[in-house]
């Protein structure tokens, strides 16, 4: 069947495209028109199943009427409330929502918009706080090799991934990194967590420590598991290690959730499948089930207390924040989304469907070009051999051939990245990875 493109009515050229190759894009452009459930729809017609969650974001599947219906009651209410000396209520629900699936006594929760700036607010709360303590001396960050923290200066300074560094000159001082801890030669075609690699995380104590001093360091960021590098799974007994060794130095533990938050793990929160409690975490995505931007950064009680307490009377504690904070448009979306995650028991429908989801990504050893496959929850890294002298070309040509072939994927470097929305079935898990095994196979 001949399938005829509907002529568009809205010019390419304007508009600069992020993290896109705008000259390809343009030239070839893939355009969804609307969504429902598991499945975008393109502009030709076409049903593309969406193995990503969007952007890692869409955790309960597209266009649920309850968190649409929430959307449109609160813009016929209220539009916009100031987010600084003014309050609405929708906040202060969703806060404590948040508050009530969080571990540990991590219970106050400080609203942003996007990950990026969730990011940079954990890092300026941090330096907040040991200032407030009368350590204001302690203002060094650590991220790690291969971490991604958004794009704000803050973020790429503590991330690690070289091309969104590259091309910004001066960043953060004061700024150090931990060695990431992918080893395919240990650990290729790890189901769940690797056995091996647990000591990398004394690189904190050994190196990082010994060459600035504990009592200058403020805090420490990690993913749980690192998302938008290719998927990647701490060994076990690493989140431990770093916990004990900021415990033993007096250093904040930050997780950037921003991907691993609600239910990417089969739980609220990867602190709480790992069983490891951060002083901070950070959230976005998954949080309104990015229908409106939201993110915030949810932090220990002692930390809010010691800023808070440690300031003057009637002065503002904090001098940081955002116009849309804690947006009543956003704030609502949030309270239906996470509504609906209780409703449908959602976490642990993800949980239940993990195992399924692990078998199935594991048949593709043996595919031509698999060099390794990880995964975790609902998330899975397909590492692909790369051409000679053209990084990146084989996983983007399987990118776009998946596209053809009416599934959705993401391509990070050379690696083919899943995280599907919580809500997908075993017979779409099974075609999902089916139709990555039939590109692949036919890859030259």
């Amino acid at each position: 069947m001949t399938i005829i493109m509907k002529p568009r009515d809205y010019d390419l050229q304007a508009l600069w495209k992020p993290f896109t190759a705008n000259r390809q894009f343009k030239a070839a452009p893939r355009i969804f028109v609307s969504a429902r459930d598991m499945h975008y729809t393109t502009d030709d017609g076409r049903q593309v199943l969406d193995g990503t969650a969007g952007l890692w974001c869409v955790n309960a599947g597209h266009s649920r009427p309850r968190i649409v219906d929430a959307i449109k009651r609160q813009l016929d209410t209220m539009d916009y409330s100031p987010a600084f000396q003014m309050g609405h209520p929708g906040e202060f629900r969703v806060a404590d929502l948040i508050r009530q699936l969080a571990p540990g006594d991590l219970d106050h929760v400080f609203f942003a918009n996007s990950g990026s700036e969730a990011v940079d607010s954990a890092l300026k709360i941090a330096l907040a706080y040991h200032r407030a303590r009368g350590e204001g001396h302690r203002n060094v960050l650590i991220g790690r090799e291969r971490g991604y923290h958004g794009v704000g200066f803050g973020g790429i300074s503590v991330g690690g991934i070289p091309a969104n560094r590259k091309a910004y000159g001066s960043m953060l001082p004061r700024v150090d990194h931990l060695p990431h801890t992918h080893n395919p030669e240990k650990n290729a075609f790890s189901r769940g967590q690797p056995a091996w690699g647990a000591h990398l995380a004394d690189d904190l104590e050994t190196r990082i420590i010994a060459l600035h001093d504990a009592s200058n360091i403020a805090a420490v960021i990690v993913e749980p598991v690192a998302g938008s590098t290719g998927v990647l799974v701490p060994p076990k007994g690493y989140l431990e290690r770093l916990r004990a060794i900021c415990d033993k130095h007096g250093l904040l533990l930050i997780f950037d959730e921003v991907i691993t938050g609600f239910g990417r793990t089969g739980r609220a929160f990867a602190a709480e499948t790992f069983g490891v409690v951060p002083d901070m975490i950070t959230f976005a995505k998954g949080v309104t089930n990015a229908t409106i931007p939201l993110s915030g950064v949810i932090v220990r009680r002692q930390i809010y207390d010691t800023v808070i307490n440690n300031a003057p009377p009637g002065m503002v504690e904090l001098f940081h924040g955002y116009t849309y904070s804690g947006h009543p448009v956003a704030t609502a979306a949030a309270e239906a989304t996470l509504g609906l995650y209780h409703e449908e028991k959602l976490f642990d429908r993800a949980r239940e469907i993990a195992p399924h989801f692990e078998n199935a990504v594991h048949t593709l050893k043996g595919v031509p070009h698999v060099i390794d496959v990880r995964n975790f929850g609902l998330m899975a890294g397909i590492d692909l051999e790369p051409r000679p002298g053209k990084p990146g070309a084989r996983a983007f040509d399987a990118f776009l051939r998946c596209f053809e072939q009416g599934v959705l994927t993401r391509v990070t470097g050379e690696t083919i990245a899943l995280s599907p929305p919580l809500i997908i079935s075993r017979n779409q898990i099974d075609e999902l990875v089916g139709a990555i095994a039939g590109v692949l196979r036919k890859l030259d």
